[in-house]
């Protein structure tokens, strides 16, 4: 995920010169001699524990080093229910059908707030070289999951050592399969997540980036949405296959796919304004096993970006009539398959809520540490969780049903995230890049590995202790003062 950065008042001046914690010395590299996070002020008026911060990156090497991808993240589920029961949260596991999981930290009445994390990896061969490094070949932590998960581990465990400072409930949702864009979307219909847990009052969540670490990063208020809308198809191209060697007698899918893969790079061009931003990327094509047999299909996989409804909508039905016209022209036998698998709206963050959350981590940081963010073509499927009600999660950003059309998407593309304002979401960069790749980067240099990269590897000596903090500190902000048991709570 590459982040353009409007303001960077500060760098990491604290991330060590080498870049990357490695081993057991990422454990011990983590804490300071006085269990603060590196340059930060702690929250809850005290230092951030020792044996907290340890146990974190204990989970976070642990989890980098056994990835699981979107659908099979049933080892990584485990891990970090256990360690949300070990911090005294309630735990209900396979919600939505999948390996979702929501931990709830009751404390005395007061209001809810949603601490989201991911649990998937991506196919990617790491090619970090770091001694905890994947495990599990073809893939890889390449978009910081495993550091979510490990931060939203130690700020429940530092909520749930400072019970006396705050009062309501902590709900932790631990989401499977975001990086295809269902994972969301499954918890809130599937696993009625709202209805049987409760509406929280706000939704809290932040991202790995190719920022300096040890600083976080807002999207200023009043700018563009933080994240693009996004919307996942597979389309099949129909061919006759054959022998190689009478190409007349077959209709070859794989010179219809190259001829639709070229066409395709013009739609962003042609169905939207030079101003407009838009992507279109295809990004997988599957087509035969050997080289001396026509297939009788080719597979494409892409995806579409843009910032409103209605350019997304106006993209998919411009990509899915490039399909089927070079379908045509190659004389296709069949219709191809044009099937949105996913979609998801635009991010904007709610501009009252970022802004209290913005405050916090000024005070937790320093402002020099908290940059300003430009929007980015990247896109997250946590929009999703502010909208609630009859039907509200299940239509958000208007999904065709499997097996539609980009027309169906079209018909309930009207309902973008400007609709969807029940429930606040506050969503901020977490930087993860040491001081000595960052400066050399900066100079000229070799360019940081960006998430989805095989060399994507955050410094977590600098980027972990930060990422617990800002989550509680975000979340004290959502929550009441004081203790459960206090006058004010019973007034």
């Amino acid at each position: 995920m590459r982040c353009a950065v409007v303001t960077a008042a500060g760098t990491a001046k604290d991330a060590d010169d080498d870049g990357h914690a490695t081993g057991a010395e990422a454990a011990r590299g983590a804490v300071r001699e006085d269990g603060r996070a590196p340059g930060g002020r702690p929250p809850g008026g005290g230092p951030l524990p020792r044996p907290l911060l340890r146990a974190a990156v204990e989970l976070y090497l642990d989890l980098h080093a056994h990835p699981e991808l979107s659908g099979h993240e049933h080892r990584t589920a485990d891990r970090l229910a256990a360690r949300l029961a070990g911090h005294g949260c309630t735990v209900t596991r396979s919600v939505g059908g999948g390996h979702g999981l929501v931990g709830v930290l009751r404390n005395g009445p007061g209001p809810t707030v949603l601490l989201r994390t991911e649990l998937d990896a991506l196919p990617v061969t790491e090619a970090t070289g770091l001694p905890y490094a994947s495990t599990t070949p073809g893939v890889m932590h390449a978009c910081g999951h495993d550091l979510h998960i490990a931060a939203v581990a130690g700020a429940v465990a530092h909520l749930a050592a400072t019970r006396d400072t705050w009062r309501g409930t902590v709900l932790v949702v631990g989401q499977p399969e975001e990086e295809t864009l269902r994972g969301a979307r499954s918890l809130l219909t599937e696993g009625r997540l709202y209805e049987r847990f409760g509406v929280p009052d706000a939704v809290l969540a932040q991202h790995a980036a190719p920022l300096p670490a040890g600083t976080l990063a807002h999207v200023p208020a009043g700018g563009p949405p933080l994240m693009a809308g996004s919307l996942a198809v597979e389309a099949v191209l129909h061919g006759r296959g054959g022998h190689a060697a009478t190409p007349h007698l077959n209709v070859d899918p794989v010179l219809m796919a190259a001829a639709t893969v070229l066409r395709l790079r013009t739609v962003v061009a042609e169905a939207t304004a030079p101003a407009e931003q838009a992507v279109l990327t295809v990004g997988s094509v599957r087509a035969g096993e050997r080289g001396n047999i026509t297939p009788d299909h080719a597979e494409l996989s892409l995806t579409v970006r843009a910032f409103t409804e209605e350019a997304l909508d106006r993209l998919a039905a411009a990509a899915e009539r490039v399909v089927r016209a070079e379908a045509a022209a190659s004389g296709a036998p069949r219709t191809p398959e044009f099937t949105v698998t996913a979609r998801s709206p635009a991010l904007r963050p709610d501009p009252a809520l970022t802004a209290r959350v913005r405050r916090a981590h000024e005070a937790l940081l320093g402002p020099g540490r908290v940059l300003d963010l430009a929007g980015s073509a990247a896109t997250e499927d946590v929009p999703h969780f502010a909208s609630h009600g009859q039907g509200g999660p299940g239509r958000q950003g208007g999904d065709a049903e499997p097996g539609g059309s980009a027309g169906a998407v079209g018909s309930a593309g009207s309902t973008g995230s400007e609709a969807a304002g029940a429930v606040p979401v506050a969503y901020w960069m977490l930087g993860t890049t040491g001081a000595g790749p960052w400066r050399t980067a900066r100079a000229g240099g070799t360019p940081v590995p960006p998430n989805h990269a095989p060399g994507f590897a955050p410094d977590v000596r600098a980027a972990l202790p930060v990422g617990i903090g800002a989550l509680a500190a975000a979340a004290r902000q959502v929550l009441d003062p004081g203790p459960a048991g206090s006058p004010e709570a019973a007034s």
